[in-house]
């Protein structure tokens, strides 16, 4: 199976080639960059064959500033784009970030009109949504890391909390990857028994969790400049559960038309059934009111705010296809 990564120059890009590089379903992966960062791609690539030959495992890497080499790739990640500060929002970058992706969207369509784009680029909600409408792809094979970074977080907390291993833990984060994500605690539960049997739930605050996974990629930036395994990790769980055609219900932003409580014509992170073609099926959670009040919210802001950045591409949003 083949794999390219767009923006391989990058702290999250060079961290999933690695992770990916390890998985025994990946043959062959190509690190894209700009002409600029070819130097780096090139080192890259050689310090992760040496790894890999210290495991004893045979993948071909390929670094690239020629985009038809992602020519065949079954799933292209991108993660370039205006890296965010600390001190930044993920919207700060949006409008840079829509123009990048919107170029290299149009680019995977062009050279690997077959594959599956998973974005990574903040803010992801809006990116995907650019990455949707820029490569003409039908809507089960653009998807975002959205949420599923943000519920592998939650599983974090709440492990911690109840002192609990992080497997028995599960646990959902829906709406935006950002101010208005959504806790599913309604249907949270701790080794199959719903949270709130547990005695240590009279001290779970709910208000400082999420606030907690809110902030976790901004405390990790402010410490040490960004964030890298964990998207990694995450981005390889995706691709993983792609190439394996594995059947894995993941929270991942894609296409929304109605699917759940008739949100429309906008990118979240909710469930999805994933497998080798994508986006299988869009899974329609159940949600207490409040809940469904914040994702409705969720979904209202995340629209203006792709909105916001699509008019700034003065209506050069469509696919190769269509101009």
């Amino acid at each position: 199976m083949k794999v390219s990564v767009i923006g391989a120059s990058g702290r999250v890009g060079k961290a999933a080639a690695f992770c990916l590089a390890e998985e025994s379903v990946v043959s062959e992966m190509v690190l894209l960059s700009r002409e600029k960062s070819l130097d780096q791609i090139q080192g890259e690539a050689l310090d992760m064959n040496d790894a890999m030959a210290a495991k004893d495992i045979r993948v071909s890497i390929t670094p690239s500033c020629n985009f038809e080499d992602m020519a065949g790739s079954k799933i292209v990640v991108i993660t370039a784009g205006v890296p965010r500060t600390a001190d930044m929002t993920r919207m700060d970058v949006a409008i840079p970030n829509a123009k990048i992706i919107s170029e290299y969207s149009r680019l995977v369509a062009k050279y690997a009109p077959e594959s599956i784009i998973l974005v990574v680029t903040n803010p992801v909600d809006v990116m995907t949504y650019v990455a949707y409408k820029a490569s003409g792809f039908p809507r089960n094979r653009v998807i975002g890391l959205g949420n599923h970074l943000d519920s592998l977080r939650l599983k974090n907390v709440i492990a911690r909390h109840f002192n609990i291993h992080v497997s028995e833990i599960h646990t959902r984060i829906i709406g935006e990857h950002g101010e208005h994500m959504v806790l599913l605690l309604s249907s949270t539960s701790v080794g199959g028994i719903l949270v709130d049997d547990f005695p240590q739930y009279q001290s779970f605050d709910v208000d400082e969790i999420v606030e907690k996974v809110k902030n976790a990629g901004s405390y990790v930036i402010n410490k040490k400049g960004a964030t890298e395994y964990g998207p990694a990790f995450a981005i390889a769980n995706i691709v993983k559960t792609v190439l394996n055609d594995e059947k894995r219900i993941l929270t991942l932003t894609t296409f929304l038309d109605g699917e759940i409580y008739g949100v429309s014509d906008v990118c979240l992170g909710v469930p999805v059934k994933l497998g080798a073609n994508g986006v299988e099926r869009i899974i329609k959670v159940k949600m207490n009111e409040d809940e469904l009040n914040s994702f409705k919210i969720a979904g209202k802001a995340v629209k203006e705010s792709t909105e916001k950045v699509t008019a700034h591409l003065n209506g050069n949003l469509n696919s190769s296809s269509e101009e």
